[in-house]
């Protein structure tokens, strides 16, 4: 049974508020010796995939401190990401997208972790539900699966500009949406959240998987992927040993800086 949800759009106030991005970029780099402090990796590789209309240069910084922390982290190698490699079909995706998953795997012999910011989240998703072999967990950061347009009504409407009506090329895409892959999950989300209604970023099936999970963080839509407080939770989930997953768990400081982990 479906679970979409009827959510509306971001708040004006909200997308005014989304030059908070430049401010969370120069927090990234006062707090990187705490961290630093993060969890190690464990060398496995991790691809990050940018949102809607950004290439890889907008998750550089994040991938530079992946590799600080151990991981063999890359960016998707596809340049801008306009959408075009949503094609439709029992994929959904294209084989290009997945071969780069596939090779990254085969090349490191072990299973890759994907991050995807925003319509790279989606993306990230539906790669891991084609091809889990391949994949060890997905980290979504502020990415709308769980909701109609009118989540993200500007991306949205550029969206199908340029790629047309995604619905309409493929009626079950949206409900395959819906569910969480089958690899562990891990949907970031802010309630402040400009561009992507926070209520369509969380997986609303938490409770009926024992590997997907919705974690709360304060800050702006276009600055998730070099906001502190999502590196050190990316960090953290990628830190757990393979086989092992356990939903995310605050320590003290944890508490201090975030909101509590959606339970409900």
């Amino acid at each position: 049974m479906s679970k979409a949800l009827d959510v509306n759009r971001p708040s004006r106030l909200n997308m005014l508020r989304e030059g908070r991005a430049l401010m969370e970029f120069g927090a990234a780099g006062l707090m990187m010796p705490l961290l630093m402090r993060a969890p190690k990796g464990d060398g496995h590789p991790v691809m990050v995939l940018p949102g809607f209309l950004a290439s890889d240069r907008s998750t550089g910084l994040l991938r530079t401190f992946l590799k600080m922390k151990g991981y063999q982290a890359v960016g998707w190698g596809l340049g801008r990401n306009m959408g075009t490699h949503i094609v439709g079909g029992k994929n959904l995706l294209s084989d290009q997208l997945l071969n780069q998953v596939i090779e990254l795997h085969v090349r490191h012999d072990c299973k890759v972790s994907l991050v995807g910011w925003s319509l790279g989240g989606i993306l990230a998703r539906e790669i891991a539900r084609v091809i889990p072999d391949c994949v060890r967990q997905v980290v979504s950061l502020g990415s709308p699966f769980n909701g109609p347009k009118g989540a993200a009504p500007v991306a949205a409407r550029i969206f199908q500009l340029i790629n047309g009506d995604m619905t309409e090329r493929e009626a079950g895409a949206m409900e395959r949406m819906l569910k969480p892959p089958p690899v562990p999950s891990s949907a970031i989300y802010s309630r402040t959240d400009g561009i992507a209604h926070w209520q369509a970023c969380r997986d609303d099936w938490v409770h009926e998987s024992a590997f997907a999970e919705n974690i709360e963080v304060r800050g702006s839509h276009m600055g998730l992927g070099h906001n502190p407080q999502v590196m050190w939770i990316i960090a953290n989930r990628l830190a757990q040993p393979a086989n092992q997953w356990q939903p995310f768990r605050q320590k003290l400081l944890h508490k201090m800086l975030y909101p509590n982990p959606e339970r409900a």
